[in-house]
């Protein structure tokens, strides 16, 4: 008879990876931001440069992909590190840059400045005062990383790599305590759910734990779909087994077998990598059948969304799972935790609330709650994107402002243009002006201010964006996202809409900004879902902060930001133009006529305003310029 095999301790189990871990980096080894925003900027062909300079020159490195470690606008961004040096960052390595690294800083230990992104202050390495470290630049110095602590350091795709930094740790010690330990950790962190509700996670797990009915489901919410946010990715895409261990403890705690992971079909990278990392939990008997000796049972499967973005919707998801249009249950109905997945207990949650869940048991829930503001504990990460300097992924302290995390952490704005506006919340956030720069991010004060957390996505503007269109662009999205159900987010927002495209187009007349006001606030008032009721907040908000550029589209027939192409005209100014022929060149319509060393006219009934006048216009003469209004003056 077969002898069963004994089951691996978790500190067996770590002993392994350490032991691996500690090979790995007795040596040189090159880590390569090669999540999908590094890849998208040339990653892998870094790579590919690196492994053939190393090879012709005979240079030993490990060369290891790592997840985004932030600084999106760094890309390819790689770390460097030497036995006993100090660890590197180098910014836009491309395959010249690679081969200089190779063939100087490997070589020689000649570092290149002009690349050189930042310094890794390492216990037992002094300083060297002509580096810039990490934790003195102003985009990482007000940061708090407890999300992102081993981005950029850690491979993905191995499971040891995570092991080494406390993974599944806080899985043993939940199997060892149970989940009265979970949930009491949890209620001290103050944890709240980072998917944009804010529902305090404890009441959410305490719900599904008390809930009768078996099974019950353990569910995560990975379908991003907001416009410009990436936070969600990124963590699948660099931390997967954070968010394993989180579901487990969660599936421990409420009495549950059977997770599931809704992720949309458009993160295939992040699809490869949770594939992979449950494999590999599995191997480890961290996911299955009797985890780690103990009678928990515990496994995570995939499940592919087709993009809906109302399937954010935890009754529409659960819907979609089961294989039904991504639809949200009519009310009255049920809490997910009482009836959710199959009308069985669920609890579902967010990428980033699953991730948080292990540092939280690790560290105590006491250490999260020292982090943030009374109501909104711990961090807050964002997708920084638009028009500032440093756009990417951070991860702040609840409770910083606005105005620091664009002046600051993002390096204020692109080629210094006046801040307009800040979106937050995602399409159906709000659009705030400059005087609430001042305005914490938390969960209530945006809301006061006019906008929400939402997931994470922060959306800077400058006096090129014209806000009647952006709340166009918003409200578009929503209203096809709409899932059709309700009548009042299925036409309201429609009729909207059609305003809106007047407005931008010219069309505006006196008593519109009222009729969106009125149907907007229906709309958010009457829908059933929370798209629907937050659909109308784009609108609402920039017609609250901006209602003079409304007046100015219908009014004047004029976009003041010049990018409304129905409302502006482009013209020469004949005291600056030295008929240098680079407009008349450029123009594809042939809409700009003039002999060299002659002033140059625009003919308005021909332009078709694309702006490339402008743009090829030198600088030093500044000869076009956009003016509000159509240009056309009959």
């Amino acid at each position: 008879m077969t002898r069963r095999k004994r089951p691996m301790t978790i500190k067996e189990i770590r002993q392994q990876a350490e032991a691996n871990w500690q090979s790995l980096i007795k040596g040189t080894v090159i880590y390569i931001g090669a999540a999908t925003c590094g890849r998208s900027a040339g990653a892998l062909k870094t790579k590919k440069a690196f492994e053939t300079e190393l090879a012709k020159q005979n240079v030993k490195a490990e060369i290891v992909e790592v997840g985004c470690f932030g600084p999106c606008y760094t890309e390819p961004l790689i770390c460097i590190a030497r036995p006993g040096k100090t660890k590197l960052f180098f910014q836009n390595v491309d395959g010249e840059r690679a081969e200089e690294l190779v063939t100087g800083y490997l070589q020689t230990g000649e570092i290149p400045r002009d690349y050189l992104f930042a310094a890794v202050p390492e216990d037992g390495i002094e300083r060297e005062k002509e580096l810039p470290y990490l934790d003195e630049k102003p985009e990482f110095a007000r940061q708090k990383r407890i999300l992102f602590a081993s981005f950029g350091f850690t491979d993905p795709t191995n499971i040891e790599h995570y092991l080494v930094h406390d993974g599944y740790l806080a899985l043993e010690k939940s199997l060892q305590e149970g989940p009265d330990m979970v949930l009491t950790e949890i209620k001290k962190s103050a944890l709240r759910g980072r998917g944009g509700g804010g529902f305090p996670a404890a009441r959410k797990w305490e719900a599904g734990r008390k809930a009768t009915g078996h099974p019950k489901y353990v569910v995560c919410n990975a379908d991003e779909g907001d416009p410009g946010a990436f936070m969600d990715r990124s963590v699948l895409e660099g931390d997967p087994h954070a968010v394993l261990e989180g579901m487990a403890i969660a599936g421990l705690t409420i009495g549950s077998e059977k997770g599931y992971i809704y992720v949309r079909a458009e993160y295939p990278l992040a699809i490869a990598r949770l594939q992979n990392a449950i494999d590999q939990a599995k191997e480890k008997n961290l996911l299955g059948a009797n985890i780690l000796g103990t009678d928990f049972s515990f496994d995570i499967e995939l499940f592919q969304g087709a993009g809906a973005f109302v399937c954010g919707e935890s009754t529409a998801l659960t819907q979609s799972i089961q294989g039904y249009r991504g639809m949200p249950k009519a009310s009255p109905r049920p809490r997910t935790t009482d009836e959710g997945l199959f009308d069985k207990p669920t609890l579902l949650n967010n990428v980033k609330t699953f991730a948080y869940v292990p540092k939280i048991i690790n560290s105590g829930g006491e250490s999260f709650a020292a982090i943030g503001t009374e109501k909104s504990k711990g961090t807050a990460v964002f997708a920084l994107t638009g028009m500032v300097k440093h756009c990417g992924l951070i991860e702040v302290p609840m409770g910083t402002t606005l105005r620091e995390i664009v002046f600051e952490l993002g390096g204020g704005m692109v080629g210094e243009s006046p801040f307009k506006a800040i979106q937050s919340g995602g399409p159906s956030g709000g659009c705030l002006p400059a005087h609430t720069l001042d305005t914490p991010v938390d969960y209530d004060s945006l809301v006061s201010a006019g906008a929400m957390m939402g997931s994470g996505g922060l959306v800077v503007m400058d006096e090129s964006t014209c806000m009647v269109d952006i709340a166009r662009y918003f409200l578009d999205f929503t209203q096809k996202e709409s899932c059709g159900q309700c009548t009042l987010c299925k036409l309201g927002t429609k009729q909207m809409l059609n305003i809106l495209e007047d407005i931008v187009a010219g069309r505006g007349k006196e008593g519109d900004i009222e009729l969106l006001l009125e149907v907007g606030e229906a709309v958010n008032a009457g829908s059933l879902c929370g798209l629907g009721k937050s659909a109308a907040n784009p609108v609402l908000t920039t017609i609250k902060y901006f209602r003079d550029e409304y007046e100015a589209h219908i009014r004047d027939k004029a976009c003041p930001a010049c990018a409304c192409k129905d409302l502006i005209s482009f013209h020469i100014d004949p005291e600056k133009c030295t008929g240098c022929t680079a407009c008349a060149r450029a123009c594809p319509v042939s809409a700009i006529s003039g002999e060299k060393r002659q002033v140059h006219q625009i003919d308005q009934a021909l332009c078709i305003r694309c702006g490339v006048c402008l743009e090829k216009c030198p600088k030093k003469w500044a000869a076009v310029s956009c003016i509000p209004g159509n240009g056309l003056g009959e």
